[in-house]
């Protein structure tokens, strides 16, 4: 499809650009004075020719999410924003497997202080984009397709898989279910299987989620997923598109409910494992509330200087809980990345109370 420039058949070389830093990141390589409101400083840590300003991701923020009012305000929009992101164009290629080819993320890492296309962070610090990737690119994985407002599955192993229930359900900005749909499903070998359409509702907030879930023939659980959705559709002015660059948009999806969800304060059981120079720390994690807490953001750090344990390997993170769900969540580090072995995990998300252990 010519339309659609870059974004088609085997895509060798792209993203969805900006990836900003945590702020913890962005207060080692930009002033403090110059930390908010975004500037040239910002812009020094762009890209070239095309790329010298985060603007296109800044206007889409604005549109989508509303207007940052501060740092911490902009970091959460950003950080949801690049997730949804990075998991929406791998996605797109899993969904379309053999007939959109392949695509190559660019790029896994900077050389030096950046805000755009990394993986993660020159620090070694994974932000939303990161696990956004890492939840598309589960090997058994059901998923949201935004052209058909669907639901499919697609199996990355090479052998069939027979009997798998896939489960949606809708929730308004309340936290409310306003729909439901299930079904029992084969699954071919190294394919992609449609499920079903979703259900609509009258009733349903103008900013809405949607919850899937896999499971086997047992009921084990095999895949998760969770999207923020808009019943203001994006739509795509592709009369003017850049070549491959970049594709003005008509219209924005409307999220700026996100900003009306209640605070909420979340169970949190930390622990420890360490196993000569391996540790874990693990971590369960319940909401009491009857709100959704939306992109829950786990942090491990040094407590002699505050910055980021790094690398660390996290099981899941900037994921969200509905009322009363848990989930158990496990980090693997190594001991000497921890100045002299003393840790601290800190949580924190959109709509999520901070705590420090």
């Amino acid at each position: 499809d010519k339309k659609a420039g870059g974004a088609w058949s085997y895509n060798t070389e792209t993203s969805p650009g900006p990836a900003i830093p945590t702020k913890e990141s962005l207060a080692k390589f930009i002033p403090k004075e110059h930390l908010w409101p975004i500037d040239d400083y910002w812009n020094f840590h762009a890209g070239g020719e095309r790329f010298t300003t985060i603007d296109v991701f800044r206007d889409a923020l604005e549109k989508r999410y509303g207007a940052p009012t501060s740092l911490d305000d902009f970091e959460r929009k950003a950080q949801a924003m690049a997730y949804d992101n990075q998991r929406s164009m791998f996605e797109a290629y899993g969904r379309n497997k053999y007939v959109s080819t392949g695509v190559i993320q660019w790029m896994l890492n900077n050389a030096w202080p950046s805000l755009i296309w990394h993986l993660y962070d020159y620090y070694l610090v994974p932000a939303g984009g990161y696990f956004g990737t890492k939840k598309a690119q589960e090997i058994v994985h059901v998923q949201y397709d935004w052209d058909t407002n669907s639901v499919s599955v697609v199996n990355g192993k090479y052998e069939d898989l027979k009997g798998y229930k896939v489960v949606a359900k809708l929730y308004s900005i309340d936290s409310k279910e306003a729909g439901s749909r299930n079904a029992t499903i084969d699954l071919p070998a190294d394919a992609a299987t449609k499920a079903f359409d979703l259900p609509t509702s009258a009733n349903i907030s103008t900013t809405y989620f949607l919850k899937l879930q896999l499971n086997d023939p047992t009921g084990n659980p095999v895949s998760d997923n969770f999207y923020w959705l808009s019943t203001k559709l994006d739509t795509m002015d592709w009369k003017h598109k850049k070549d491959t660059v970049y594709t003005p948009q008509k219209d924005f999806a409307d999220l700026t409910g996100l900003n009306s969800l209640p605070q909420v304060k979340l169970d949190v059981a930390p622990g420890f494992v360490q196993a000569s120079q391996a540790a874990i720390s693990e971590v369960r994690i319940k909401n009491p509330s009857n709100s959704i807490a939306f992109m829950i953001h786990l942090r491990l750090f040094q407590r002699e200087n505050g910055d980021d344990v790094t690398p660390v390997f996290w099981s899941d993170n900037y994921f969200s809980l509905l009322p009363g769900e848990e989930k158990n969540v496990s980090g693997h580090f190594n001991v000497d990345s921890a100045s002299g072995n003393h840790v601290g995990l800190q949580i924190d998300g959109y709509n999520v109370a901070p705590q420090t252990f």
